[in-house]
C-alpha cells in the first residue's frame, strides 16, 4: 500500500512515531486497515533491535489472524521477511504469555491448565444446584411474598438455578477485576457489621467455584486476566523485560477495554512508552458479558500527555445509511427522555468518503431504506421477515444478507422461518461449540499412537478416536468391543503388520466375530497403515492426511488445515523438534490454550462475502466488525431497546424477585459497601437496580447503532409486540422512522 492510498485521517496517524496516542473510530473507516500500516511502519522504519516487536493487542482472535495477514503482506510489499518484527495477541493470549513466562509468581505449577467457557458453566451449574439444594436463602430473602407454595416451588425448580448462575458470574467476574480471592472476601465480610445477604451468597458459590478450579490445576479467562497482572505487579525485572521486547504497543478495540486490560497495557508501556489505543466507544457493547468500561477510553482519549485523532470517514454505508446513524447520535445526545442517557452515544458523526477515496461509499438509494411501521406479533413478525428476504434475494442474487436477533432463541426460530421459505440459511454466528479443541485432541491422540510405535493402549485410543462419531447405543458398545480386542494384542505389529497378512484374527479368539466389528477393525487397520505410511512427511502434510480419514464434515476440515498450518509454522521455528514436540504442542491446542493465539472456533473470522446468495442469521453482538448489502433488524421495541419510560421493563428484572429488583446489580452493590473505606457508607436497596436500567438503556442505544452500521446497502428495522403481547415500538425507532420520513420525503 502507498501512502496516496491513505486518506487524510489516516495520513495524519502515520506520523506518530513515538508517545501515546488515542484514536476514535467511526464504523467502515478502516481502523484495522490503519493500525497494520502503522505496525508495518513502525517496523519499517528501523528503530526497532532484532529482538524487539511490535505488539498488538485485539478483542476477538479472528482479528488476530486478519492483522498477522495485514501486516505481512506490507512487510512484504516493501521487500522485508514477512512474519518478523511484531506479535498480535488477544488480551488473553497476552496474559497467557505473561503467566508462562513466570507461573510461579501466580502461585500456579507449570502444568496449569486452561478451563474453557463451558467448563466453567458446568462447574458453576454444579455449584448453583448443591446451593439450592441446601438453602433456600435467595427465595426467602427476595422472593415475592404473595406467591403460593405451588409457585414458590416452580420458581426454585425452573427460574432460580439460572438467576444465581448470572449472580455467581457478576459477583466472580467482578471480584477478579477487583484481584479479590474468597479468602480476602471472607475476612472483610467477617468483619463487617452491615447485612449483606447477597454478598453472603456471593462468596459461598465464589469459594466454591475457585476451590474446584484449584482442584482441577486450573484458572479461567478472568484468571489469565487477574494473575499476569499480578506477575507484573510483584516482578519489576519482568515488566523491563517485556517493555524490551515490545516497544511499542498498539491496541485495537479499545473501547471494549477493561480496568485490568488497561493496568495491564500502561504497566507494559510505561509512563513515558509508546501505546496507541484505537476504538469506538459508540461501539462498546460487552458491558452486560463483561467488565468492559467505554469510559475508559474516552478518558484516555481526553488526556493531557495522549495526542488524540480521530477517523470519521467511512467508504462501508450508503449516504442514507450514514445519515441515519449520524441522527442517532445526535438524538440520543440531544433529545433521549432520560438525561442519563444523552452520553451514551459521542461524536464524530460518521463522514462520507471523498470521491477519489479507494473504497467509496455504495450508490445511495432511499428506497431501500424501511424503518416499518407495522404491528407485528412476535410470530407474524418472523414470518414477515422471512418473506421479506426471500424476495430481495429472489431480485438481487449477487447481495449479502443478514437477519439480526438480540438473542440465539430468537435467531434460532427466525432460522425456522426462512428454512420454510426454502432459503439457504446461514447460523453459524449465533452458536459456537468447541471444535477447536476437539479436532486438535482427536488429531493428537493420532499423533501420539504413531509416535509410539510400541504402545497398545495408544493404539486403543486411537481406535476409539476413530470411532467418535458413533452416536447409538449398539454403535458405542461396538466400539467398546473393539477398544477391548485391541488391548489384546501383546504388540502393536501383531495387530497393524501380522505375518502372515490375516494372523491378526487369531488374537481375536474366543469372542464371536460378529461381521460388523470384524469390519470395523480391519477399516481401521487399514487407515492406521496409511498414517503409518506417511510418517515421513512434513507435519502440516501428515495432519492434512490424518484429518482426510478422521473428519468428514467441512468444519472440522477447515480447522484441521488451519492445525496444520500453525504446527508447519512451529516446524519451521524449531527445527530440531520431532513429532513427539509438535505432537505436545496439538495438546496445548487441545487443552485450550492455544484458543489466545487465534485459533478459537467460537469467532475464527467469519467473512460474509463468502454467503453471498444465501441469509445469514445472527444475534447482533457476534454482527459487531462485519458488514452486510442488507441487514434486516428485528424486535426493536421498548422491551429489547427501552428508554426509561414508565412502561419499559427489562430483561434483568426478574417477575418472581419482590420490587422489580435487579439481583445482579444489587449484590454489586453491596459488594462496593463492603469494599468501602468511608465509615459512613450504607446500602440502600433498589437503588443499584434503577442505576443498572440507565445503563441497560445505554448499552442498547449503542447495540442499535451498531447494527444499523452493518448494512452497507439496504436496511430494514421492524417491532413486535413481544411474548406477552403489550410492547411498544422503541423510542429510538419511532425518533429514527419520523427523522426518516421528513429526511427523504417517504410515506413508511
Amino acid at each position: 500500500m502507498t501512502e496516496a492510498s491513505l486518506r487524510p485521517h489516516q495520513q495524519q496517524i502515520m506520523s506518530y512515531r513515538s508517545g501515546k496516542m488515542g484514536i476514535s473510530a467511526v464504523p467502515g473507516s478502516g481502523k484495522t486497515f490503519t493500525l497494520s500500516h502503522l505496525a508495518a511502519q513502525l517496523i519499517l522504519s528501523g528503530h526497532l533491535r532484532p529482538d524487539q516487536e511490535v505488539l498488538i493487542v485485539t478483542f476477538a482472535n479472528s482479528a488476530v489472524d486478519n492483522f498477522s495477514h495485514r501486516i505481512s503482506q506490507h512487510l512484504k510489499d516493501a521487500g522485508f521477511l514477512p512474519g518478523m518484527g511484531y506479535t498480535v495477541r488477544t488480551l488473553h493470549g497476552l496474559a497467557h504469555d505473561i503467566l508462562r513466562e513466570r507461573p510461579e509468581l501466580a502461585g500456579l505449577s507449570n502444568d496449569f491448565r486452561i478451563i474453557d467457557e463451558r467448563e466453567a458453566t458446568q462447574v458453576k451449574s454444579r455449584i448453583v444446584a448443591n446451593f439450592l439444594s441446601a438453602s433456600d436463602q435467595l427465595l426467602t430473602l427476595y422472593g415475592r411474598p404473595e406467591d403460593s407454595d405451588a409457585q414458590k416451588a416452580l420458581i426454585r425448580d425452573k427460574y432460580l438455578p439460572t438467576l444465581l448462575s448470572s449472580l455467581a458470574n457478576s459477583f466472580i467476574r467482578t471480584c477478579k477485576d477487583l484481584q479479590l480471592t474468597p479468602e480476602q472476601l471472607k475476612l472483610k465480610f467477617s468483619a463487617s457489621p452491615l447485612q449483606l445477604p447477597l454478598v453472603d451468597i456471593g462468596i459461598q458459590l465464589y469459594t466454591d467455584y475457585q476451590r474446584a478450579l484449584h482442584y482441577n490445576n486450573g484458572v479461567d479467562f478472568d484468571d489469565l486476566i487477574r494473575l499476569a497482572l499480578q506477575c507484573l505487579q510483584f516482578d519489576p525485572q519482568l515488566v523491563s523485560t517485556l517493555r524490551g521486547r515490545w516497544p511499542y504497543i498498539l491496541e485495537d478495540e479499545a473501547q471494549d477495554s477493561s480496568r485490568l486490560q488497561q493496568q495491564i497495557l500502561s504497566l507494559l508501556s510505561g509512563e513515558d512508552g509508546n501505546w496507541v489505543r484505537v476504538g469506538d466507544p459508540n461501539q462498546a457493547i460487552y458491558e452486560t458479558f463483561t467488565t468492559a468500561d467505554p469510559r475508559l477510553l474516552r478518558e484516555f482519549i481526553q488526556r493531557a500527555d495522549v495526542t488524540s485523532h480521530d477517523l470519521p470517514a467511512s467508504g462501508r454505508s450508503t449516504q442514507s445509511i450514514i445519515s441515519l446513524a449520524n441522527f442517532l447520535i445526535d438524538w440520543v445526545q440531544n433529545d433521549h427522555l432520560s438525561p442519563f442517557a444523552r452520553h451514551a452515544l459521542t461524536l464524530p458523526h460518521i463522514q462520507p468518503s471523498g470521491p477519489t477515496d479507494p473504497q467509496p461509499n455504495p450508490p445511495d438509494n432511499p428506497q431501500w431504506i424501511e424503518l416499518l411501521p407495522q404491528k407485528f406479533s412476535s410470530d407474524e413478525e418472523t414470518v414477515f421477515v422471512a418473506k421479506r428476504a426471500a424476495a430481495w434475494l429472489e431480485a438481487h442474487p449477487d447481495h449479502t444478507v443478514v437477519v439480526l436477533a438480540l438473542t440465539n432463541s430468537h435467531g434460532f426460530k427466525l432460522i425456522e422461518a426462512l428454512k420454510k421459505q426454502k432459503l439457504p440459511v446461514i447460523d453459524s454466528l449465533l452458536s459456537s461449540s468447541n471444535a477447536t479443541r476437539v479436532s486438535a485432541g482427536a488429531i493428537s491422540h493420532i499423533l501420539r499412537s504413531l509416535s509410539d510405535p510400541l504402545s497398545i493402549i495408544k493404539l486403543a485410543k486411537s481406535f476409539e478416536v476413530w470411532r467418535r462419531a458413533a452416536a447409538s447405543d449398539d454403535e458405542k458398545a461396538l466400539t467398546s468391543r473393539g477398544i477391548a480386542l485391541i488391548k489384546r494384542f501383546k504388540q502393536v505389529e501383531d495387530f497393524l503388520w501380522p505375518i502372515p497378512h490375516n494372523a491378526w484374527l487369531d488374537h481375536l479368539a474366543p469372542d464371536p466375530l460378529q461381521a460388523e466389528l470384524l469390519l470395523a477393525l480391519d477399516q481401521f487397520r487399514a487407515v492406521m497403515q496409511r498414517w503409518q505410511l506417511a510418517l515421513s512427511l512434513p507435519i502440516d502434510q501428515l495432519i492434512l492426511t490424518i484429518a482426510q480419514h478422521l473428519f468428514l464434515e467441512p468444519g472440522e476440515l477447515a480447522m484441521a488445515h488451519k492445525l496444520a498450518r500453525t504446527l508447519q509454522d512451529l516446524a519451521l521455528s524449531h527445527p530440531e523438534w520431532e513429532l513427539q514436540e509438535l505432537t505436545e504442542e496439538l495438546q496445548v491446542i487441545a487443552r485450550n490454550e492455544r484458543r489466545f493465539i487465534g485459533l478459537s472456533d467460537d469467532d475464527s473470522g467469519f467473512d460474509p462475502q463468502k454467503y453471498v446468495g444465501q441469509v445469514v442469521v445472527s444475534t447482533i453482538h457476534r454482527a459487531k466488525g462485519l458488514e452486510w448489502d442488507k441487514v434486516f433488524l428485528t424486535s426493536v421495541n421498548n422491551y429489547d431497546f427501552p428508554s426509561g419510560t414508565d412502561y419499559d421493563s427489562y430483561y434483568a428484572e426478574r417477575w418472581y424477585i419482590r420490587n422489580n429488583l435487579n439481583l445482579e446489580a444489587e449484590i454489586l452493590a453491596q459488594l462496593n459497601v463492603l469494599l468501602s473505606h468511608d465509615p459512613f457508607a450504607a446500602y440502600t436497596e433498589g437503588q443499584a437496580s434503577e442505576l443498572a436500567r440507565q445503563e441497560f438503556i445505554r448499552e442498547r442505544l449503542r447495540l442499535l447503532y451498531v447494527a444499523i452500521t452493518r448494512a452497507k446497502q439496504s436496511l430494514t428495522l421492524t417491532w413486535n409486540t413481544g411474548r406477552p403481547g403489550t410492547s411498544t415500538e422503541a423510542l429510538p425507532f419511532v425518533a429514527l422512522r419520523n427523522f426518516w420520513q421528513s429526511h427523504s420525503g417517504s410515506g413508511q
